[in-house]
Formats: C-alpha cells, structure tokens, sequence
C-alpha cells in the first residue's frame, strides 16, 4: 500500500469499524427504498478484505451484515475510493468483490438455497467529481435489445465534495470524520477551511484526537503552528500531551517534517534527562552529542543506558 493512501485506509477502517457510525452513515446515504427495510439493529462488520492485493493501494473495503425487517440475512459491500479521480471500472470491482463474499457464503452453508442480497455502496472523497454511471451494464459492450438477458445492479455513490459540510451527517462526531476527509484530498481548500474545520471539530468529541491526527497525515497544507492553533482552540489543556503524542505516533511515515523535528527533540530531552538521573554530571560534549543524533539512535542509546557503567560505556555500544 502507499504511503499516500495509508492514512485514509487506516482512517476509513476505524471510522466504519464503530458499527454506530457504519450504520448511521448507511442509514443516512443509501436509497430510501433500501434503508427503510433494514432492521434497527446495527450492522455487524465481516472481518477481513474482498479486494485483490494490486487494488489495495487506493481502495479501502468493508462489508457489513445486516438484518432486514422480515429478518432477512444481507450484506452491504462499501468500497472507500482514495484516488483524486473516478474509476470507471468501479463497477467491475464491485462484481468480482460479490463473487468472493457469495463463494464465501456457500462454503459457510453448505446446505443454502437463495443466496443473501449483497448492496454495493461506494464512499468516493476524490477531488474530481463523481460522473461515472452508476451501474454494471455501462461497462459492458452488446447489441440493443440485449440489456434484460445480461448481468447487471447499480450501487450507491456517496461523493463527499458535492456535499456543504453541513449536510454531510446529521451525526455531528460522523461529520467531522467526514470532514476531515473531505478536505485531506483537497489541498488548495485547506487554509481557507481551518475556521470552519475548528468549529466541526469542537463537536468530535473523544474521537478529536484520531481525526486530528489524520489531519496531520494528510493536510500537507498545514504546518506546526496552524496544527497547535487547531489542537488549541479545540482542547487547549491537551495541547502539549496532543502534540507529543502526534510526534510518537506519526514518527515512522517520516511526514510531515516537522513531526520528524519534534520527535527528535522530545527524544534527545528525554535521553539526557535519564543521563543526570543515573550519572548526575553530563558534560556538555554529550549534550551535543545526543541532540545532534538521529531520533532512532538516541532511542537505541536509550535502550542500552541500563547496561552503561558510564557514558563512554553508552556511546562505546
């Protein structure tokens, strides 16, 4: 998977594992006809991936099982599309991803008769708007006439940047996932958008911390003052805590820059304040020794320190 679309996948997947959220969303963005038959119990995730191992890089999968009013088993098929651009062949993958979940089903019940309802549903935060039909059949190439002897289904497509922030959910902690995900594949709307971005994340609630954290993966348009004013205004006795677990966090996808600075400065402070504690005197030569190293050296000094008899033994390993 790449390192772009690695946040939104690991972001999708923590929003729609809630199945509160999962449902709310569902409820809310699919067709009337549909909604209005599912059962009041949320839905339950299926674990594991339907999407082939090339197609990771930019799509994100999570099926959900459901009950219906006359208690029927379904299931709702939602594909999460991180490319700035529709796919066309959306559709194809919906069709291969229904094959898998059916062969799937008949191994787990090896005595059924009908086959469970599958609902495709496509979550699309591209920066192009979404104008592909809909539907399977616009992939397919026959005759006029053909139409009712040949496969074909629609699916839902729930394009995030035709929405006002507004009417993205009336669920005010889903809206500010949806949010933040509108915007983290829209670069030249960041800075114009921060004002109203505080105030959707003032109603985030306990889930303030993770989205922020992915809007420090992804707002590339956001540097280390516009991310403090942000964690500020919305928690400002959490600041400081925030901002260090941000560093922690985020460290191992060196992005952005700065995150990669104050990682290295929590841990050169950290390290020297353990050398005092154990050698009480730390020449300065060390001091400059340890801020001048790189985060995971000074990480791996630290490991070794319990078995340093003094510094030279330290800096010797």
């Amino acid at each position: 998977m790449s390192d772009l679309s690695q946040p939104h996948d690991h972001f999708f997947r923590l929003m729609l594992s809630d199945p509160v959220k999962a449902g709310t969303l569902l409820r809310e963005r699919l067709p009337p006809e549909l909604a209005a038959q599912l059962s009041p119990d949320p839905p339950e995730l299926v674990e594991g991936s339907f999407i082939d191992e090339e197609l990771r890089g930019h799509l994100t999968d999570r099926l959900f099982r459901v009950r219906t009013i006359h208690d029927r088993v379904a299931f709702f098929q939602v594909l999460i599309d991180h490319k700035s651009f529709p796919d066309r062949f959306i559709s194809f993958q919906f069709l291969k991803y229904k094959v898998e979940v059916w062969k799937q089903w008949a191994r787990e019940n090896p005595g059924w008769q009908r086959l469970p309802a599958i609902i495709p549903f496509l979550f699309y935060h591209g920066e192009v708007v979404w104008r592909i039909p809909n539907e399977f059949l616009a992939l397919v190439d026959c005759e006029e006439g053909w139409e009712p002897y040949l496969l074909n289904f629609r699916f839902t497509v729930f394009d995030l940047g035709i929405l006002p922030d507004a009417l993205l959910s009336a669920d005010a902690v889903l809206r500010a996932w949806l949010a933040a995900a509108k915007y983290a594949t829209r670069p030249d709307r960041q800075i114009e958008m921060k004002e109203c971005l505080i105030r959707i994340l003032n109603e985030a609630g306990e889930d303030f911390f993770i989205i922020m954290r992915y809007i420090v993966e992804t707002y590339h348009q956001y540097d280390e003052p516009t991310v403090r004013e942000i964690v500020a205004t919305v928690r400002p006795k959490e600041q400081h805590a925030m901002m260090s677990k941000f560093a922690r966090d985020i460290i191992s996808r060196e992005k952005p820059h700065w995150i990669q600075e104050g990682r290295q400065e929590e841990a050169a402070n950290m390290l020297l304040k353990m050398l005092h504690r154990k050698f009480t005197q730390v020449p300065e030569w060390v001091a400059e020794k340890v801020r001048g190293a790189p985060s995971e050296v000074i990480e791996t000094w630290g490991e070794n320190l319990i078995f340093a008899h003094s510094l030279e033994d330290l800096f010797a390993s």
